[in-house]
């Protein structure tokens, strides 16, 4: 998960533009305050003047009596989503699975139907590097969504699911903010459709397949000091990080150190987003290693006869899940690996089916562009034959003077100096996207503290990179703030061909695909890692691992391995201190930091907000 304890389900700008929610709790257990400045902002105010959109009422008044999320999705008008499936992308009735009035699952023989209809276009929705100040990557993907559908286009959005230990723990949900937002806003935060209960059942079928194993004779050889794979649960609870199994006896079997990560941790969550139909599902599920015997030999799931019946779990979990916008537009959601362990990005089958449903598709990847955009390309773009049509990297003048040194309590006074300088994080995201071959544009969402000295300066830096910039007012007025966004984009498109390319070739050894992401993206001087690790890269080339793409997890606040490093530091050196196979999955972990997979709750987690009133209804989810 990175530095920080703070990975994909902790702290993505999603959702968390400002709207009416409480400053967060104190971070502990290594959050080193990096979420402590992601309070919502309530003098958030921008200077966009559109009109709100249809039906719309009360947006106007958002940015002087703002008002929570939760509040604002409770009031929303929401349509059946047999009805916005019908209307709005053609689905038959008969191919819904409705999760009550609101959600269902599309069929994949539906979906199966749509192979031969051409593709829209792929629009990716990433950020600078993140800040305590925020970004609102999810706010950004709901609103410009919203907006090309205001300027009369037909598209969705694609976006991951929340897990529950972020909802309960600091960051809160992950549904949008303020007008732009997805609903029904509880259900998706909470259990949704059970699709990572699914996930979580699978990943512990497993770990008992794997122990009954051992208690049975261990006919494979299992090294019970090298067994890998360990159980999950959703939810942020430090006392299961690590454990010894097994205890209380013979009958209970072989007593073993072991431990649990949080779901979306799990490789098998990583499986189910890159898996591309239902048979290669299973087939990665096989694939899974597992762990080694004392020859270290590599002992697969398929090996203990695990596959079918996790399959079996799953089977319904891999239909994508539809819902809707507060506008009443399409949204798909569907899984949601850490974007550091993983390569943080929804199901490839959600976004596939999204092309063949609408024109533009909207999604976006954990992080900054450094890490989320890089994974969306190199490994699920990659991995699925995605070709994005343009990158749309989100950032704040906020953000930007943080980057250029100013502290978060001076962030509200005009300091133009400090944009220009923080500039150069927001100009090292543009120069990495374009070496993918995709065009680049660039939107901010605007705070009322931000001054149009501090804008014209921010303007005029993108003009000399050839960049265009566009202030978008997505939290305040949802589609209609976001009009000019969607216009941006739908004119980028048309006059910016796409020539998308990963970074690095299959058959580049792993190392250098590591060095050739170190230099060419973070700015880097070079890699370092001692013996142990130049034998392992050897074992997986030797092993036939050599050909897959690597998953760089490191933290998320710099493109160095040093958070406080802010702006666009270079020269520096990224040291290796694991490698990890996720063979199912088909890509290598590089570890380059401490790695958190099950997160701890703070001094006062957001659930002790959290309540239910006599009528059924929620409060405090934000």
């Amino acid at each position: 998960m990175g530095q920080g304890e703070l990975t994909d389900g902790l702290l993505r700008g999603r959702g968390r533009m400002p709207g009416g929610k409480p400053p967060l709790a104190p971070a502990v257990d290594n959050f080193q305050g990096l979420t402590n400045g992601l309070e919502r902002e309530w003098s958030y105010m921008s200077t966009t003047t559109s009109a709100a959109a249809p039906g719309a009422s009360g947006k106007d008044n958002q940015h002087l009596s703002p008002k929570s999320d939760i509040e604002i999705s409770q009031a929303a008008k929401m349509r059946p989503i047999v009805d916005v499936a019908r209307d709005k992308l053609g689905i038959p009735a008969e191919h819904i699975q409705p999760y009550g009035h609101y959600k269902g699952k599309v069929s994949l023989d539906y979906i199966s139907s749509l192979e031969g209809k051409p593709d829209g276009k792929l629009i990716l929705v990433t950020a600078i590097t993140p800040t305590p100040a925020g970004e609102g990557k999810t706010t950004t993907t709901v609103g410009l969504t919203d907006g090309l559908n205001y300027i009369g286009k037909k598209a969705l959005c694609c976006l991951r699911e929340p897990s529950l230990g972020p909802c309960f723990g600091v960051k809160g949900g992950a549904a949008g903010g303020g007008y732009a937002q997805v609903v029904p806003m509880e259900d998706i935060n909470l259990h949704f459709t059970g699709d990572f209960h699914a996930i979580g059942a699978a990943n512990n079928l497993l770990a008992a397949l794997i122990d009954n194993h051992v208690y049975w004779g261990n006919s494979l050889g299992l090294d019970t000091r090298r067994i890998s794979w360990r159980r999950v649960v959703d939810m942020n609870d430090r006392a299961l990080r690590s454990i010894v199994s097994s205890l209380g006896g013979v009958s209970n079997g072989f007593s073993r150190e072991d431990g649990f990560d949080i779901t979306v941790a799990s490789e098998v969550m990583a499986i189910f987003c890159l898996a591309s139909n239902f048979a290669d599902l299973q087939k990665r599920l096989g694939n899974i290693v597992v762990g080694q015997t004392r020859e270290k030999k590599n002992i697969r799931a398929s090996e203990v006869k695990a596959a079918g019946s996790m399959a079996a779990l799953l089977k319904d979990a891999i239909a994508p899940n539809l819902v809707q916008t507060l506008e009443n537009n399409p949204a798909i959601i569907h899984g949601g690996p850490f974007a550091n362990i993983a390569h943080g990005c929804n199901s490839v089958i959600a976004t596939k089916s999204g092309l063949k449903l609408a024109d533009y598709v909207v999604t976006e990847a954990g992080f900054g562009a450094d890490l989320g955009a890089e994974k969306f390309f190199d490994i699920k773009c990659r991995k699925a034959g995605l070709k994005p049509d343009i990158t749309v990297i989100v950032a704040t003048i906020r953000a930007l003077k943080m980057h250029g040194g100013v502290a978060k309590e001076d962030l509200k006074g005009e300091n133009v100096a400090a944009v220009e300088k923080g500039f150069e994080n927001l100009k090292r995201h543009i120069g990495n996207v374009r070496k993918f071959g995709v065009p680049v544009l660039v939107t901010v969402n605007k705070f009322s503290a931000d001054t149009p000295a501090e804008m014209e300066a921010l303007t005029r830096l993108c003009k000399a990179e050839g960049v265009d910039c566009v202030v978008a007012d997505n939290w305040g007025s949802g589609g209609a703030g976001a009009a000019d966004l969607a216009r941006a984009v739908v004119q980028t498109i048309e006059t910016q061909p796409s020539n998308f390319k990963p970074l690095y070739a299959d058959e580049l050894p792993l190392a250098e695909k590591v060095r050739t992401i170190a230099k060419e993206l973070y700015g880097a001087a070079d890699i370092s890692y001692d013996s142990s690790i130049k034998s392992r890269f050897a074992e997986l080339e030797k092993e036939g691992f050599g050909h897959l793409p690597v998953c760089i997890a490191k933290t998320q606040y710099s493109f160095s391995t040093d958070p406080n490093a802010k702006g666009a530091p270079s020269g520096f050196t990224i040291p290796i201190r694991e490698l990890r196979l996720s063979a199912g999955a088909e890509f290598v972990v590089v570890v380059c930091g401490d790695i958190m997979t099950m997160p701890g709750l703070p001094k006062v987690p957001a659930a002790n907000n959290i309540e239910v009133g006599a009528d059924g209804r929620i409060s405090g989810l934000f």
